[in-house]
């Protein structure tokens, strides 16, 4: 028997490559060999942005597999994808595992899979592989995800996820309180997206049965009513580069690092950093009024503008605008995101609330304002705002749009405000003190790795 390999198997979504990745690099430097599995698309995308090979260590072995669509079609179709990536992996999965196994000595000894793709579980139940799934999201959303036959028996959804009740759901007194209409799979693309989705939730309670190890990147000190419900799920989180002193792989797109200049160039705790993750779009209305919002404050402002956040990206801005804030705001196309939020100049976070960038705003005790596009977002702000009160969320008038004094009023109060940071702080305290070796994260942590390791 060889030493301990482990194939790791992200689905193909930034928000889910990203702390894979990182659990996977955390395993290397506990002297375990991992092999990365992306889909093509997703590898090109990640090799292409990498600011230099010195980040993907030796033990690291980035490969890839199809995806099942054309290089044209739209990876943005969510629908569309999962339909055909749990179509081709199984068999694509299996072979490459094959492959590996051909070395006696370098031998695949555990599988850790998204648990978004739980057909991965059943390829390694199949070929007699340990398997550990991994939760990327709130452990809040595993909980639901898992009472979706109660849903269905209680009237609240039907059988293919469609909502029959609008109502606030309860899964215990313990555990916040959500809104059926912003359930995960609620909140994705049209019905037949949202469809797909369900489906796949539902089929991958099923699977998760298969899992030796059910791992999410949490900590106990912001769900602790979940995980007591839950035992089963072990938090480990929040998985992020800092903790090992290192930097952050798996991004789609390169990082414009001269931002940190930018930033140490302003007093502290002045700066609204604002950034809306991998997937959301805004319409021309929106994106101007978001810019006009920023404008009004009269604060410094880091804005992480995506090549595809809306139309036109260039021709969006309102007239003027790029002139009048020369000096005050700093448009990037990317950033490094926990560099960013780690700096001391940074005052708040304008955020669409995914779950890595909740992990890292808290993480490094910023206060946010809420600002959620679709899937669990929703449920984040619930937790931002309502549980851990470190922030405050932006509300849409009549016409289905922030408006401008929106963004500036909310933003005031935020930084205003006393208690926003001040609770912040000491929720960052209470996280980072979970990864400490005699932390609830650090100690699953260790034993997941003593368990890998020991065969």
């Amino acid at each position: 028997m060889g030493s301990p390999h482990v194939l790791a198997i992200p689905y193909p979504a930034q928000g889910h490559v990203l702390p894979l990745m990182e659990l996977a690099l955390c395993l290397v430097k506990h002297g375990i060999k991992v092999t990365f599995v992306n889909t093509e698309f997703d590898h090109k995308r990640v090799i292409e942005s990498l600011s230099g090979e010195e980040n993907v260590p030796d033990m690291m072995h980035l490969v890839s597999i199809p995806d099942g669509l054309e290089s044209w079609e739209d990876r943005n179709d969510a629908g569309k994808l999962m339909k055909a990536i749990f179509c081709v992996m199984p068999a694509k999965l299996e072979a490459l595992i094959e492959k590996i196994n051909q070395s006696e000595s370098d031998k695949i000894t555990c599988i850790i899979a998204d648990e978004f793709l739980g057909l991965a579980l059943e390829v390694a139940k199949k070929m007699g592989v340990r398997a550990v799934a991994f939760w990327p999201a709130a452990a809040a959303v595993y909980a639901l995800k898992l009472n979706i036959p109660k849903l269905i028996d209680d009237g609240i959804i039907d059988s293919s996820g469609t909502i029959m009740k609008k109502q606030m759901v309860q899964l215990s007194p313990a555990i916040l309180a959500m809104d059926s209409e912003h359930f995960a799979w609620a909140s994705v693309g049209d019905a037949t997206t949202q469809g797909i989705v369900f489906d796949a939730l539902a089929k991958n309670n099923r699977t998760l049965k298969m899992a030796d190890w059910i791992i999410g990147n949490s900590s106990n000190e912001l769900e602790a009513s979940v995980f007591t419900l839950f035992p089963e799920m072990l938090p480990i989180g929040p998985l992020l580069a800092s903790n090992r002193l290192g930097k952050s792989v798996g991004s789609y797109w390169p990082e414009d690092w001269d931002c940190l200049a930018w930033l140490d160039k302003q007093p502290v705790q002045s700066v609204i950093y604002v950034a809306f993750g991998s997937t959301s779009v805004f319409d021309h209305t929106q994106f101007q009024e978001l810019a006009l919002g920023l404008e009004l404050t009269n604060m410094p402002f880091l804005w992480v503008v995506r090549r595809n956040l809306t139309a036109e990206t260039d021709g969006a801005y309102p007239k003027g605008f790029r002139d009048r804030i020369q000096g005050r705001g700093r448009l990037a196309s990317w950033a490094p995101q926990q560099q960013v939020l780690a700096h001391p100049s940074v005052a708040c976070f304008l955020s669409h609330c995914g779950w890595n960038s909740t992990m890292e705003g808290v993480s490094n005790g910023v206060p946010f304002l809420c600002w959620p596009y679709f899937a669990d977002q929703f449920t984040n702000r619930s937790y931002i705002c309502d549980v851990w009160k470190v922030g405050l969320g932006l509300e849409k008038d009549e016409n289905g749009i922030v408006a401008q004094g929106q963004v500036k009023n909310k933003i005031e109060q935020l930084v205003t405000v006393k208690g926003y940071r001040e609770r912040a702080l000491d929720l960052k305290a209470k996280v980072m003190n979970s990864l400490r070796e005699d932390g609830c994260s650090g100690k699953n942590f260790n034993n997941l790795v003593k368990w890998i390791k020991d065969d």
